[in-house]
């Protein structure tokens, strides 16, 4: 999937996937043998769908149900015959029902095949072909339901004009991310005087927690180091051992959430019989030379400079992200087609499967939680509408610049993906070494992004300085996204 923003509501969550997944790439048809036999006669044709009517002689069905048995009969045992030797009336008997549905099976898929070639069609998926008439000594027929591909009047590209937001590193940035490295990096020494913990010393200590005076599972721990104010417990938790001494038991009542991931623990009060074994507390590390120096870097002004490009990095994504974000309202706005139905609903099958699931675990935001499924589900059908119109579009732009994938391409993309699991590089490539559907599975999106790059590359481009909170603010491009949608939806209607 292409890393796209995250635009603030469940709806946007979904529109951030992969535009072109199941839609940039298509299956070719091979050209089948020429059967002169079979007329085809077009019966219906609205839109993107289309019906045929497909007749197969009775003697030409007959002369290959013959063949097939004939083919049987050269190499098939029979009790009291020699291979091949039995009589074919025999062979018949046995033999002809398994033979016709051989057949019948094999002249599906030429029927099929031979509907796209006599027709020039480019088909969304394998047709539907579904057999009408089929009794000994009459003609065959098949019905062949197919939804063919748009015919999109790419013009090249042309009159595109962007706004590229960009923004400036502060130091204080550097500073506060120099900062969060310290702290990652302290240690910890045992406090010796006899005094109570407070914000910022790490607690050890034992736990055990029950609901209703029943432990549950996955409440209970050993020499825990919890470093008080820093939310990592349920909420309340820690500032319950604040102001305690080491050696104290207490017991911490706290109620979880009622979003919490353990939907059989979400919204009950709880109580953890605690004992704090230990405190600790932090010692500060200097950041000066010696620290750049522990963290790979030969000196503190070359440890600043690492970090704001990285910082800048992360910029220059945000900025890409918006830029992408506008460019697919753009073409969404200036193209108009008719998309697949079959497309739409499948990408609609998984978005909902994927807003099931987050229902299922809670994982809904505020926004959702407050629409009604029936608006929500809406505005999920407006989305796959968009985002298989947009895919097919790009597909269309790719073909036209004649943009391939070539190996560099992939094994960027997999170091990007290792990138992402630093200390777990390896791991990340030999999983792709050993797995040649997740290689795969990179293909679309890298065309994807190839694709995109190449249009912005030609399209007039300005760059406006704005806040860090600005770039960041998805939400108005969000608003923008659902309308587009919504207007795409109509338009495809």
């Amino acid at each position: 999937m292409v890393d796209t923003p995250d635009l603030g509501s469940g709806a946007a969550r979904f529109e951030s996937s992969s535009l072109s997944a199941r839609t940039i790439f298509f299956v070719k048809m091979v050209n089948p043998r020429e059967r002169k036999s079979m007329n085809i006669k077009e019966v219906k044709s609205e839109g993107l769908k289309k019906s045929y009517k497909v007749t197969v002689l009775a003697a030409d069905f007959a002369k290959d149900v013959d063949a097939k048995i004939n083919s049987i009969a050269k190499s098939v045992k029979m009790p009291g015959f020699r291979a091949g030797k039995a009589p074919a009336s025999m062979i018949k008997q046995k033999y002809e029902a398994s033979a016709k549905a051989e057949v019948l099976e094999d002249l599906v898929q030429k029927t099929a095949q031979q509907v796209i070639k006599d027709n020039n069609l480019r088909p969304v998926m394998m047709p539907d072909v579904k057999i009408t008439a089929f009794k000994d000594g009459e003609d065959v027929e098949f019905d062949v339901n197919v939804e063919i591909m748009p015919e999109i009047n790419f013009d090249g590209i042309k009159d595109i004009a962007l706004e590229k937001q960009i923004a400036e590193v502060p130091a204080e940035e550097v500073e506060k991310a120099l900062k969060y490295l310290a702290d990652a990096r302290k240690e910890t020494k045992k406090v010796e005087e006899d005094r109570a913990s407070k914000k910022g010393d790490t607690a050890v200590i034992d736990f055990v927690g029950s609901v209703d005076g029943v432990e549950f599972q996955g409440g209970k721990g050993n020499n825990y180091p919890l470093v008080l104010g820093s939310n990592s417990f349920i909420p309340g938790f820690e500032d319950q051992l604040i102001g305690k001494k080491a050696g104290e038991k207490v017991d911490v009542n706290v109620t979880f959430p009622e979003n919490y991931h353990a939907k059989d623990l979400a919204g009950k009060a709880a109580v953890f019989a605690c004992e704090i074994k230990e405190l600790r507390e932090a010692k500060d590390v200097e950041i000066n030379d010696d620290f750049a120096k522990s963290m790979g870097e030969e000196s503190l002004d070359k440890l600043k400079a690492v970090i704001a490009e990285r910082i800048k990095g992360d910029y220059e994504a945000a900025s890409k992200m918006k830029l992408k974000r506008q460019l697919l309202d753009i073409l969404d706005k200036n193209y108009t087609f008719e998309v697949p139905e079959s497309l739409v609903d499948a990408e609609y099958k998984a978005i909902v499967n994927q807003y099931e699931q987050a229902k299922k675990y809670n994982q809904l935001d505020e926004e959702e939680k407050a629409k009604p499924e029936e608006d929500l589900l809406a505005e999920y059908k407006n989305i796959a509408v968009r985002r298989v119109k947009l895919g097919l579009l790009l597909s269309e732009i790719g073909q036209n610049a004649k943009i391939t994938i070539n190996a560099d391409d992939i094994n960027q993309a997999i170091m990007a993906e290792a990138r992402k699991y630093p200390g777990q590089e390896k791991a990340v490539f030999d999983f792709y070494v050993k797995n040649k559907q997740a290689v795969e599975n990179l293909k679309a999106p890298i065309f994807e992004e190839k694709i995109v790059d190449h249009i912005i590359s030609q399209a007039k481009v300005d760059e406006k300085t704005v806040s860090i909170e600005e770039l960041y603010n998805f939400n108005e491009e969000a608003k923008t996204t659902k309308k587009a949608a919504k207007k795409t939806t109509k338009k495809a209607s």
